[in-house]
């Protein structure tokens, strides 16, 4: 940061991004009396990830009485697994209700984030250049909020459309275009089926098959929307319901992989049930163990594979040319949009060049076997803050606003042990960081995450680290996180009585 410029502004607590990780750390804030923050959002509006995915089909795949708050039920959810303008409108909501309006910072995006020893403060820049500082900052950018787009050869030549889920083209009419999908994933089978209806030609290039399940959608009801209006407890009792079953899961996924070979059995049939060609059935087929990626759900993904404009194509991609696709077989494929449905990069959640800890050091540079955090939440050299959806927090059988919510419960009782002692700042130490990690791995070996015969997002592409999947049961994580443990941290204390003023005196002193 120049030495010469004053913050414009300076809040206790910094949050970045309006997801759920966000917003529900800006509510739990307000709820316990605390106004001291300020909510950074990149986008236009909030939502995170359910604004800025809104491609066809695009929709949730835990069931909408699990993926939301449990201090903030909704009533009105109209599926069992709600579609993304209704997850949006469902964030939206809580942000009004709570009346963030005027702690939010809309388009801005934060380029820097970097630690003063002397101030114990940090700086913050957004993309404009504009300054900030805060105490604290917590982090609910997410781990999938990077898209990952493949380097093809020759890519740059393309004149046609071209872009990745997260960044729909809604301008582009699809409609009697020849579409070339590369990619399978989460995102893919969501999208396909819808645009399948409308395209030409729909060429969908497969690096790995997926396993899919069967979705058990349906619509709720107005008689049971109206139940659970009248007898919260109902809903309640609901919710805990989809939790215990999602939450028996996790017992084939990480203790007992062999388990999954009756799921493997049910995939199979599912497949079978609706593809007869035995060349396209066995492109769909996964060689690899049920779990050691994604599992999906689609119910009308192997349909829309069966029609006669779709094409599956597993030989890999030689190279792009000005309109048209080479595959390594050397077939040449005429198309007028390439659509990656590729994902994000969960294990490298943020570029180079943003986070700055002690000493000056690069948040990236402190991660050189892939992400990782004491109780996914806090790293060793980044004094104050606090990643929400941090390192090995994801999940492959439950809902991840569950972990969110322990997160941020253990992020509010460290914040209220800085107010008791007076603190200014606290930082978990190496010993600790490196004990909690080192444990957390050696439990990965007998997961299917790590033992399925496949290479997925979980795994850090470099060191085959599994930095992204909590490897057990989610209730176990927040007896974790019930209480913040201050043996792991070192702490300094306050220079003065009134921590804003203190902070605000101290910055301008620094930068006259």
């Amino acid at each position: 940061m120049n030495a010469h410029v004053t913050p414009i502004r300076h809040c206790k607590i910094a949050i970045i991004g309006s997801g759920f990780s966000g917003l529900g750390m800006a509510i739990r804030l307000k709820q316990q009396g605390e106004e001291d923050f300020l909510l950074f959002e990149k986008e236009g509006g909030v939502g995170g990830t359910w604004r800025v995915n809104n491609y066809p089909g695009c929709g949730c795949d835990v069931q909408s009485h699990l993926y939301s708050f449990s201090f903030e039920p909704n009533t009105t959810w109209t599926r069992m697994f709600a579609k993304q303008p209704e997850i949006q409108s469902y964030l939206e909501g809580c942000w009004e209700k709570y009346r963030l309006q005027d702690k939010t910072l809309l388009n801005s995006e934060i380029a820097r984030l970097e630690w003063d020893e002397k101030l114990e403060l940090w700086h913050i820049t957004d993309a404009t250049g504009t300054q900030y500082s805060a105490q604290f900052v917590v982090s609910g950018m997410g781990a999938l909020s990077t898209p990952s787009i493949p380097k093809l050869k020759g890519v740059e030549k393309f004149k046609g459309a071209l872009f990745h889920s997260q960044q729909w083209n809604h301008d582009f009419d699809l409609k009697g275009k020849r579409v070339a999908v590369v990619g399978t994933g989460a995102s893919s089978i969501q999208f396909v089926p819808q645009i399948q209806k409308d395209v030409a030609k729909l060429d969908l290039y497969q690096r790995t098959a997926p396993w899919i399940m069967p979705k058990p959608d349906r619509a709720i009801s107005d008689t049971e929307r109206a139940r659970f209006r009248r007898f919260p407890l109902a809903q309640k009792l609901w919710r805990g319901l989809i939790y215990g079953m999602l939450e028996s899961r996790v017992i084939a996924f990480a203790f007992a992989p062999r388990l999954l070979k009756v799921a493997q059995w049910v995939g199979k049939a599912y497949i079978k049930k609706h593809i007869k060609d035995p060349v396209l059935r066995a492109k769909v087929t996964p060689d690899y163990t049920m779990g050691c990626k994604r599992v999906l759900i689609s119910n009308d993904y192997y349909p829309a594979l069966v029609q006669p404009n779709v094409d599956v194509i597993s030989e890999g991609i030689r190279e792009i040319r000005a309109g048209s696709i080479v595959t390594n077989d050397g077939q040449e494929r005429a198309v007028d949009a390439i659509i990656f449905g590729t994902g994000f990069m969960p294990s490298d959640p943020l570029p180079r060049g943003v986070v700055y800890g002690r000493g000056g050091v690069d948040l990236l540079d402190t991660w050189p076997q892939g992400p990782e955090a004491y109780k996914g939440t806090l790293t060793a050299g980044f004094p104050n803050l606090f990643f929400l959806m941090g390192p090995n927090t994801g999940l492959g059988h439950n809902s991840m606003v569950y972990m969110i919510e322990s997160q941020i419960h253990y992020v509010l009782g460290a914040l209220a042990l800085v107010d008791k002692k007076r603190l200014q700042s606290l930082e978990v130490k190496r010993e600790a960081q490196d004990k909690f990690n080192g444990k957390l791995q050696g439990t990965m070996g007998k997961t299917v995450w790590n033992a399925g015969g496949c290479m997925s997002w979980y795994l850090h592409p470099v060191s085959g680290r599994n930095c992204t999947v909590w490897p057990g049961f989610t209730w176990r994580f927040r007896m974790l996180t019930r209480n913040f443990d201050p043996a792991a941290y070192h702490f300094s204390r306050q220079s003065a009585a009134h921590p804003a003023q203190s902070y605000a005196v101290r910055a301008e002193e620094a930068t006259a």
